[in-house]
């Protein structure tokens, strides 16, 4: 039994091993390349996309500024999102840059970088209506919802009648019409159809306090690499260029 538990502490103090080697491996490699491989998809506008045949986007220009930052070159990596994880498990690239929401799920397998934008839910009105202040006041409303979308429960729970429709768009012209009162949405989804319709008469009311962030996401034992990121976009926080980054793919400061 004594040699049975020695060779389990020796496995596992092997493994940790094993990780912690990973780990420099990264760090290394990048030190000595200088290059940092970064997968994305190439086809999710504005954040990751193509015009006039050149990669761009919000988790682009994000990427870059910290790329920049720590001294490192950029070499992008176009995957489709059902193999984004896949192709980072295979060590195909260093880094997901893509919209990546941090969960326990994905927590188990992944490090993760603080995050660089958040995802709300928010109350879209008439640009004049002053009345919505919270989700309190939806209450016996008109909301123009998706069917089957998160926002479209909470609509609901808050008291909101609910009005069914297919799309964003066809919400937000329902309220433009004076149709409905309100619709409840995601608020990076509402801020990307403001800045393609700029004359739409329409505002963010309410924003909600629960909020979900994306984060770059590496290998689970990269967390120095991961720590690096971090201090960059800690940086691009507190000398404005984050917000900057967003104000100009939204319009508006998805990064707090």
């Amino acid at each position: 039994m004594k040699l049975f538990t020695q060779a389990i502490l020796a496995g596992l103090t092997l493994g940790f091993a094993i990780q912690a080697a990973q780990a420099s491996d990264l760090a290394d490699q990048i030190a000595k390349t200088k290059v940092i491989r970064v997968g994305t998809e190439g086809t999710y506008a504005p954040f990751t996309y193509h015009e006039n045949n050149k990669l761009t986007g919000y988790d682009i220009d994000v990427v870059n500024e910290v790329a920049k930052r720590l001294d490192l070159t950029v070499e992008f990596k176009e995957t489709a999102w059902d193999g984004m994880f896949a192709g980072l498990n295979a060590k195909r690239f260093d880094v997901i840059a893509n919209q990546v929401s941090p969960n326990p799920e994905r927590a188990k397998k992944y490090t993760f970088s603080d995050s660089y934008n958040y995802s709300r839910a928010v109350i879209v009105t008439k640009a004049d209506n002053d009345k919505i202040k919270s989700f309190a006041d939806l209450k016996g409303l008109k909301s123009a919802q998706s069917a089957t979308s998160n926002y479209t429960a909470l609509a609901k729970q808050n008291g909101a009648v609910l009005v069914t429709v297919d799309s964003l768009a066809q919400n937000l012209e329902l309220v433009k019409q004076g149709r409905v009162d309100t619709t409840v949405n995601e608020q990076i989804a509402v801020l990307d159809y403001f800045k393609k319709h700029s004359d739409v008469g329409l505002k963010i009311a309410v924003k909600s306090d629960e909020k979900t962030g994306s984060a770059f996401t590496f290998l689970k034992g990269n967390e120095d690499v991961a720590a690096q990121f971090s201090k960059a976009l800690a940086e691009m926080r507190a000398d404005g260029t984050l917000k900057a980054l967003s104000v100009k793919w939204f319009g508006d400061d998805i990064t707090e």
